[in-house]
């Protein structure tokens, strides 16, 4: 069975009316996934949550920022191998591409970190 996957919004999990599967672009029958498709209410939900969540962001404690983006980084780069693999059934391009790809990711959180 194909997993399902909702917006996070404002701290929950929302459903939309429906799901638009990802398929792998490289092999037609591989479903990667199905991600909800929300509407114009759960965008403005979205938005307003960010909108209220960033005032206490951006003027919050500096390290505690630079811990998240550092636990971000450190989570993306333990799990390298795993998130490579799935971007590169995501984009259709090589697993080597892929495991790069998310070291990157990886890597650019630490960056920010010590900014």
């Amino acid at each position: 069975m194909t997993q399902k996957h909702d917006n996070y919004i404002n701290g929950a999990w929302v459903a939309g009316n429906s799901y638009a599967p990802n398929i792998n672009p490289s092999n037609l029958s591989d479903v990667i996934g199905e991600y909800t498709q929300g509407d114009a209410a759960q965008l403005d939900a979205a938005v307003q949550a960010a909108q209220a969540a960033f005032p206490a962001w951006s003027t919050g404690n500096v390290q505690a920022r630079a811990d998240a983006l550092d636990k971000i980084g450190t989570e993306i780069l333990a799990r390298r191998e795993e998130l490579g693999t799935l971007l590169a059934r995501e984009e259709g391009k090589t697993k080597a591409e892929g495991i790069g790809e998310a070291t990157r990711a990886g890597n650019i959180f630490k960056f920010f970190a010590g900014e």
